[in-house]
């Protein structure tokens, strides 16, 4: 009866740490999501940014000048 006594407390402690741990993991979890969705906002903002030089390059496009190649 006391091994089975002692096998409950080693498991509640082990359950209490386990939630512990799951729940400093969901933390990270949602720091990590918060930043990847803070830096694809941006992203799409930079590709938005490119998308709008380019289509204004193709309306007023630049003569093709190579400074490395003299006349």
């Amino acid at each position: 009866m006391q091994n089975t006594i002692e096998k409950i407390k080693s498991l509640e402690a082990e359950k209490k740490n386990l939630l512990a741990e799951i729940d400093e993991l969901k933390k990270m979890a949602e720091a990590k999501s918060s930043l990847l969705e803070a830096e694809v906002a941006s992203l799409r903002e930079e590709a938005k940014t490119l998308k709008t030089i380019m289509g204004q390059e193709k309306l007023n496009p630049q003569p093709n000048v190579n400074p490395l190649k003299a006349n």
